[in-house]
């Protein structure tokens, strides 16, 4: 190896194992000046330099220079076979932490594995040399998950939305990775339990646990691979013995797990006292696949976003608005969707358009640089297509001419296609968030939206899809946020134009008085869309507590709202500093329009790929069960290996699930912001969930009415971290039962 100017650095980022390999079986991809044979470069919008010399690793001296646009990629292809029996793909890497994800992809089955981002592999990469990486397709890193069965034949570096330079050598495709067996965790659980999670073959004959200085005897064992990221395992332990407050020691190995047991917290579960859940707050929007709705108990799938605003059903075009410079491509269709959506098992959520406009092709753009010279930014990948704003960011004057990217759209053409439909929605939505038209599809409706015009469009449009579709339900408005709950884009004159009455009851009393009218519902569901307010972007330790305890504003009126809501509410509401969702949109429908029922067609952890936004999930979603929320997707679609995903899993997985029916929790010292127990009913068996909200502090409780017995347990989070956690355990008291840190977890009895 020669070394160049500049200090070379090998930080070998292995997941804790070692590369054991002879030469001859690797498949090289680069090392120095040029591919290896048989491979192409295949990218796109980017500058490569493949024998750069200005950061020299290789005996030659040279190594990858690129340079790539937004969502750009140094893309590399093999022809002449796919690679898919190679167990990792290792290289040296060095920039300043570039904002760089790495996919394998198959050409020949036009499919890909997950987006793998380089902060997942390493947060150590700097500029000034090279880092050594390994992504073992057994264990991909930040899920665990394993590389699908593919027939792979291409590797993807691919920049993120500001673009990346960064430099790669010694690209090789490893035929085998042996892994270092290690003990990752171990912790207390239930009432008599250590959980061990392990990889490699470890020896658990030498896990030891000591419970106050007292040794305590294991009685039985069982293990468990996770089915989709088999790179770890956990095995149970039983104790002889149940748990009690302490200082719990396990030893595995060389290595000593510490945990203190406090003293239990005190409730009581009462299952007489019971309400239905409705089984429509498990939703997601766009779900992946069949095996995606199954896998995580998705009971209902919306097709929606800004995009599907000028969806064209009789030309399979839609635009992509504000979000990305405006212009039309190619979409699914939402028949078929709708068609193996609910051949999977879930019902469907469709949003009909209502605006004047659609797309009218796949090529068209509304703001081409050869009209509008001086705009803010241009599409990176289409230099004529612009975002349609100035470098001040005030929209370009004129408008454009809608007729250049849209056709004409109206209720006769959305009951065309609502009645042709061969697969029935089950609800459909009234648009998307057309209150903020004006903004995010400002190119066929510059003029704000007010009361009176959503209002209008709304009854049009639903009258249509009740024609069309007479068994179909109604949601609107499909609000995006807060502030829009009680004013519309024209703002406080527009709420003052109406007695000073806020946009949702307003919205409400005027769709009772259509009903009374004419003796028909034309809305079923008052749709909302809900994102926390308070900024947790940091996603430092404060960032992560206030995330857990955001939850709150789902339900709290005592929870004063940690944002701009808690100081500045802006509207005519009961308590406004409070925001009190549930109960208050619930209230609001008893007050203005009776019988109608509670929708969130969207609504976010705020990390989908944190542990804290995985048990947000799990909290929200019990919260959603508890106080009767009707239907509820969350945007968009979490992994199914991620966080956010194994919530879904928690309560629906495989098909074992929470249950039909609540039951009562009462805690004697409740704290929200740090843990909540959901409990629930299937037939006449107890279910739990329980979050801890606490990162390195397991908390124990004495829960009376839980019966002892054998239990069906799902968990995840804490120190074994993100993985689909299972097994049959016997709680043999209820007066104390564990649960570590930063884990949510799932019981259901046998």
């Amino acid at each position: 190896m020669r070394f160049g100017s500049r200090f070379i650095k090998l930080v070998a980022f292995v997941l804790a194992a070692a590369i054991s390999r002879v030469a001859a079986d690797d498949l090289n991809i680069y090392t120095d000046d040029s591919l290896a044979s048989g491979w192409e470069n295949w990218s796109w919008s980017s500058t490569i330099d493949f024998a750069a010399t200005d950061l020299i690793s290789g005996s030659s001296g040279s190594s990858i220079s690129v340079t790539s646009d937004a969502w750009a990629a140094l893309s590399l292809y093999y022809q002449p076979a796919p690679f898919n029996t190679y167990a990792g793909l290792k290289f040296d890497i060095a920039g300043d932490q570039p904002d760089i994800s790495v996919q394998i992809q198959s050409v020949a089955d036009d499919t890909s594995g997950p987006s793998i981002p380089l902060s997942a592999i390493s947060t150590s990469v700097t500029s000034s040399g090279f880092t050594t990486v390994l992504i073992d397709f057994k264990n991909l890193p930040g899920t665990g998950a394993a590389l699908p069965d593919g027939n792979w034949d291409r590797i993807a570096i691919q920049a993120g939305a500001n673009g990346a330079t960064y430099h790669v050598d010694n690209l090789v495709l490893v035929e085998s990775i042996v892994i270092t067996p290690e003990f990752l965790s171990a912790e207390p659980l239930a009432s008599n339990i250590i959980a061990v999670t392990t990889k490699g073959a470890v020896d658990l004959s030498s896990v030891s646990v000591a419970l106050n200085g007292t040794s305590l005897s294991v009685s039985s064992s069982e293990s468990y691979v996770p089915v989709d990221s088999p790179s770890k395992s956990i095995t149970y332990l039983t104790l002889a013995k149940n748990l009690a407050p302490g200082n719990l020691v396990i030893t595995a190995g060389e290595t000593s797990f510490n945990h203190t047991l406090p003293s239990v917290l005190y409730g009581s579960i009462v299952q007489s006292v019971k309400k239905p859940i409705n089984p429509h707050i498990y939703g997601v929007n766009f779900p992946t696949s069949a095996s995606y709705i199954q896998h995580l108990g998705v009971t209902i799938s919306r097709w929606g976003g800004n995009a599907v605003t000028a969806y064209n059903p009789f030309g399979g075009f839609t635009n992509a608005g504000n979000d990305w410079y405006f212009e039309n491509r190619d979409s699914d269709s939402a028949d078929d969707w709708i068609g193996w959506v609910q051949a999977a098992g879930s019902d469907t959520l469709l949003t009909v358009p209502a605006l004047d406009w659609v797309s009218k092709d796949n090529t068209s753009y509304s703001y081409p640089k050869t009209v509008y010279s001086d705009q803010q930014k241009y599409d990176p990948y289409n230099a004529d297509a612009g975002n349609g704003a100035y470098p001040n960011g005030s929209w370009v004057y004129p408008p454009p001419d809608p007729t250049h990217a849209y056709t004409s759209w109206n209720t006769t053409l959305a009951k065309q296609w609502l009645s042709s439909l061969v697969h029935k929605p089950k609800i459909i939505t009234v648009d998307n968030e057309i209150e903020i038209a004006s903004s995010t599809h400002q190119d066929m409706h510059p003029d704000p939206i007010d009361y009176d015009e959503e209002l209008d469009r709304v009854i049009k449009f639903a009258t249509v899809a009740k024609e069309a579709l007479p068994d179909v339900l109604v949601a609107a408005p499909s609000t995006c946020s807060w502030w829009f709950y009680w004013t519309s884009m024209i703002g406080w004159d527009d709420t003052t134009a109406h007695n000073n009455t806020d946009f949702i009851p307003w919205f409400l009393s005027q769709m009772k008085k259509v009903e009374d009218t004419t003796g028909k519902r034309l809305l079923d569901y008052l749709d909302i869309h809900y994102y926390f307010q308070p900024d947790t972007s940091a996603n430092d330790d404060a960032a992560e507590a206030l995330r857990l305890r955001m939850t709150r504003s789902l339900w709290d009126t005592s929870y004063v709202d940690e944002s701009w809501v808690g100081t500045d509410p802006q509207n005519h509401q009961w308590n406004p500093d409070t925001v009190e969702l549930i109960p208050r949109m619930k209230t609001l429908i008893d007050i203005n329009y009776p019988g109608t029922k509670l929708s969130i067609s969207e609504w976010s952890s705020t990390q989908d790929d944190d542990i804290t936004g995985g048990l947000v999930t799990a909290d929200a979603l019990g919260i959603f069960g508890q106080y009767g929320v009707d239907s509820a997707t969350y945007w968009a679609t979490p992994g199914e290996q991620a966080p956010v995903g194994l919530a879904y899993w928690l309560y629906r997985g495989y098909g074992t699930y929470f249950g039909s029916n609540t039951a009562q929790v009462n805690l004697a010292n409740p704290d929200p912001s740090t843990w909540g127990i959901y409990a629930g009913s299937d037939g006449d068996k107890l279910t739990l969930v329980i979050i801890n909200k606490k990162p390195n502090q397991a908390l124990t409780f004495d829960l009376s009415n839980v019966p002892t017995g054998s239990y069906f347990v799902r968990h995840f989070g804490g120190a074994a971290g993100v993985a689909k956690w299972q097994t049959t355990l016997s709680v043999t008291s209820s007066q104390f039962i564990v649960v570590p840190g930063y884990t949510a977890i799932f019981l259901k009895q046998q």
